[in-house]
C-alpha cells in the first residue's frame, strides 16, 4: 500500500498506528512524541489519503470513515503537523506541490460578488453555536495570551487593549473597524476613544447583533454605525477616519498577495491589520477548513512585507495559540453513515483542532501590520504600546470595565 510507504517515510516524531480497511495493522514511529491509533473504514482512502490528504483526511473524519481508536483527534493531528516537513522529501511530494500551486488561484478566487456568500456560509449560523467555543464577547480572531495561565476572557481583553495601543487612539477620533464581527472590538474602541466607530461586516447575523449591542452606546454619547457591505469601494467611501482596524479581513477582501489592501483607508493616522498566515508561500486550506469557510487560505507574510514596506510600516509576528475547546467529541462510526448534525460537528471539531495544531506544532503565525501615511504619526520606538497598555489596564481595573463585567451576548438562534 503506497499510503503505508508514504507514512513510513513521513513519521519521524511520535507514534502512529494505522488499521487499514482490510484490518491490517501498520505501525510508524520515531522520536518520543504523541501517540494515536486510527482506523480506516473505506478502501478508497488507501489511495485518496496519499493523493490529496489536505482534502480527504478531514472529509474522512467528517464522514466517519476515519475514526480515532486510541488517543484523541488532537494527538493524531499533532503527529501529522509535527511530521509534515518530512513529507516534503518523499519523491512524489513535489508533484503534489506543483498541482497544488496550479489550482491555488482557483481555490483562492474570491471576488467581492462571492465574498458575501462565503461569509454567510461561515458566520450566519445559530448564535448559540459560537457560544460553545468563543468568549463572552464572541471575539473570533486569535486572543493575546500574555501569561500561560490566562483564560480566554482575559486574553481577548488583552488583545483588544493591544490593538487600541497600536491605533494611537485619541479622544473624539472617528474609527473604522473592517470585519467588525459581533461588534466587540468596536464597542471597546469607542469606549477608549469616546468617538464614532463605523463597523463593516458581510454577515447579516453579526450585523444584527452588533446593532443591538451598540444601542446603549448612544446613551453614553458614543456613536456607532454598523453597516453591511459587499463592495470594495464601501470601505474607501468611509475612509476619512482617524484610525482603522482590520481583524482577519484579508480573506474576505482579497487574495493572499495583499493587493486588495490598497482599498484600506490610508487617510487614517494609524491602521492595524491583523491576520493569521505562514512565513512561507501560501498553502491551500484542508477540506473542513475550506468547507467551513470557502476560499480559505493562509496568507504569506513575505508578500505583504514586500508590497507594503514603506515609512510607518511595522510587522510584528507572534508564534502563539490559546487553548481551543472542541465543540463536541463525536463517537466513532464503523459503518453507519453519520447524521448531518454529526457531520457538521465533526467538521468544526476537525477545523478547530487542526488550527490549534498548526499554531502549536507547525509554522502557523499571527502577524499584525501597522500602517501610517505619515512616518511621524507613529513613534520610532515601541515603548509607547507597553506604557499605554499598562495605564489602560489600571484604568479598567479601577473602573471595572474588564470584559467579565460586560453582559454576555444572548443567544437567539
Amino acid at each position: 500500500m503506497i499510503l503505508s510507504r508514504f507514512l513510513n517515510h513521513m513519521i519521524r516524531v511520535g507514534r502512529l498506528t494505522l488499521v487499514d480497511a482490510n484490518g491490517k495493522l501498520h505501525e510508524f514511529s520515531g522520536a518520543p512524541g504523541p501517540e494515536a491509533t486510527v482506523r480506516l473504514h473505506d478502501r478508497s482512502l488507501h489511495r485518496k489519503l496519499f493523493l490529496n490528504p489536505n482534502l480527504y483526511l478531514g472529509e474522512a473524519y467528517m464522514d466517519g470513515t476515519l475514526t480515532i481508536e486510541q488517543g484523541t483527534l488532537r494527538d493524531f493531528l499533532g503527529i501529522a503537523v509535527r511530521n509534515l516537513e518530512f513529507a516534503q522529501s518523499f519523491p512524489a511530494y513535489s508533484v503534489y506541490e506543483t498541482l497544488s500551486r496550479m489550482f491555488r488561484l482557483t481555490q483562492q478566487y474570491n471576488p467581492v460578488s462571492r465574498a458575501k456568500a462565503h461569509v454567510a456560509h461561515h458566520y450566519d449560523l445559530a448564535a448559540r453555536f459560537y457560544d460553545l467555543f468563543l468568549d463572552r464577547d464572541r471575539q473570533y480572531s486569535c486572543a493575546y495570551f500574555r501569561h500561560a495561565g490566562d483564560g480566554l476572557e482575559q486574553a481577548q481583553q488583552d488583545k483588544r487593549r493591544h490593538i487600541a495601543a497600536k491605533l494611537l487612539l485619541q479622544p473624539g477620533q472617528r474609527i473604522l473597524d473592517i470585519g467588525s464581527g459581533w461588534g466587540g472590538l468596536s464597542l471597546y474602541l469607542a469606549g477608549v476613544a469616546e468617538g464614532q466607530v463605523t463597523g463593516l461586516t458581510l454577515s447579516r447575523e453579526q450585523l444584527q447583533t452588533a446593532r443591538q449591542r451598540s444601542k446603549p452606546g448612544w446613551r453614553r454619547g458614543y456613536g456607532f454605525i454598523f453597516a453591511i457591505t459587499a463592495r470594495r469601494r464601501d470601505a474607501t467611501s468611509v475612509s476619512s477616519r482617524s484610525a482603522c482596524s482590520s481583524m482577519s479581513a484579508l480573506p474576505i477582501t482579497g487574495n493572499s498577495s495583499g493587493g486588495s489592501a490598497r482599498c484600506l483607508p490610508m487617510t487614517a493616522s494609524a491602521c492595524c491589520i491583523r491576520s493569521a498566515g505562514w512565513p512561507v508561500p501560501p498553502r491551500p486550506a484542508t477540506g473542513p477548513a475550506n468547507t467551513s469557510f470557502p476560499a480559505a487560505t493562509r496568507r504569506p507574510c513575505p508578500r505583504f512585507y514586500r508590497r507594503w514596506k514603506r515609512p510607518g510600516f511595522g510587522l510584528p509576528i507572534s508564534k502563539c495559540c490559546g487553548g481551543i475547546t472542541p465543540i463536541r467529541s463525536m463517537p466513532g462510526s464503523s459503518g453507519s453513515r453519520p447524521t448531518a448534525r454529526e457531520r457538521f460537528c465533526r467538521m468544526w471539531e476537525f477545523y478547530l483542532a487542526l488550527g490549534e495544531a498548526a499554531f502549536r506544532h507547525g509554522d502557523h503565525i499571527v502577524f499584525q501590520m501597522q500602517l501610517a501615511k505619515d512616518r511621524d504619526a507613529v513613534p520610532v520606538t515601541r515603548d509607547y504600546m507597553a506604557e499605554w497598555e499598562q495605564a489602560r489596564r489600571q484604568t479598567e481595573t479601577r473602573a471595572h470595565l474588564a470584559t467579565p463585567a460586560r453582559p454576555a451576548i444572548r443567544a437567539k438562534g
